[in-house]
């Protein structure tokens, strides 16, 4: 997948393409279906997105909202055989253009689209005074094909990056999993922590969550995909995330003990995905307290895991 981030210098080999735009945070069910109404077999299969998302940049600082930082978003898109990212940057000159303008110097003529998808909910241009019906006049007047998806519901639920935070806020994993269409996934390089957990036989690879929305802090069944190094593929484990209360006051962050693996993580890159919520963080009396509750974890992670099989 090829990524362009200047929508006023795209390459010609990068134009062309149909695309869906949109934030696609989560790239949930909702999203998916608006991707797969941009699959054209004569064009390329693109996405025009924004980083960092607008909310971040007329409310930077607001709480932690994000389902996914952009390693994790491009990852899920390729997945699902995305040919272009269009990552575009946003900032007070793309905020400042109107719908017009924007239709006419980023999709049309930056971007060279042939055909747009958007949500029934989109608004664009400053101000989001623009509506898709809008961007349905203005691409048949600068030449690109706009297809407006209705928003996809399960029931009466329509399928929102809101309802999904909810689920994970109360630590319902497997209930955001259904409307992602996947599992929720953290994805970063693994830091160099304290290494505690050597010392207590539970070795973890540590990762930051700054600047996502945080799940349900405690204790979680995973699966983890190492992405990149020799080490490279897929193993279950059990994960802690939050603030460990047992070591004092930290920065919320997410430390993984991978079953049955041995090997140097960092600077690697992972995926991991929450399966089950086991328990919340608890502060215990005693180390060996500690490590008992870390047995019984591992223990009941593995067979969530195994039953998943």
């Amino acid at each position: 997948m090829r990524i362009t981030r200047h929508w006023h210098a795209t390459p010609a080999e990068a134009q062309g393409a149909s695309a869906a735009i949109g934030n696609f945070d989560g790239v949930h069910r909702g999203h998916q279906r608006v991707i797969d109404l941009a699959r054209r077999p004569d064009m390329p299969l693109g996405i025009v997105t924004f980083e960092p998302h607008p909310r971040e940049f007329f409310a930077p600082d607001s709480p932690p909202f994000r389902l996914m930082n952009r390693e994790a978003r491009a990852n899920r898109l390729a997945r699902l055989g995305v040919s272009v990212l269009h990552e575009l940057p946003f900032d007070a000159t793309l905020a400042g253009l109107s719908a017009e303008h924007f239709a006419r110097e980023v999709l049309a003529e930056g971007l060279g689209l042939r055909h747009v998808v958007v949500g029934a909910d989109f608004c664009f241009g400053k101000g989001r005074l623009g509506t898709a019906s809008d961007l349905v006049t203005l691409g048949a007047q600068l030449g690109f094909e706009v297809t407006v998806a209705p928003l996809l519901a399960n029931g009466d639920r329509v399928f929102s990056s809101t309802a999904i935070r909810t689920a994970l806020s109360e630590g319902r994993p497997r209930d955001a999993a259904a409307m992602l269409g996947h599992w929720h996934r953290i994805e970063g390089a693994v830091l160099h922590g304290e290494k505690r957990g050597r010392e207590l036989g539970y070795p973890t690879a540590n990762m930051s969550i700054a600047g996502l929305h945080p799940p349900r802090f405690g204790v979680y069944a995973v699966q983890v995909d190492i992405l990149s190094g020799p080490h490279a593929g897929r193993h279950g484990g059990v994960a802690s995330l939050g603030v460990r209360p047992m070591f004092g006051e930290n920065l919320p962050n997410l430390e993984t003990f991978l079953f049955d693996f041995a090997g140097d993580l960092y600077g690697t890159h992972l995926s991991v995905a929450l399966i089950e919520h086991l328990r919340d963080e608890i502060k215990f009396d005693s180390l060996d307290a500690l490590i008992t509750q870390m047995d019984a974890d591992s223990a009941r992670a593995r067979a969530i895991l195994n039953a998943l099989d």
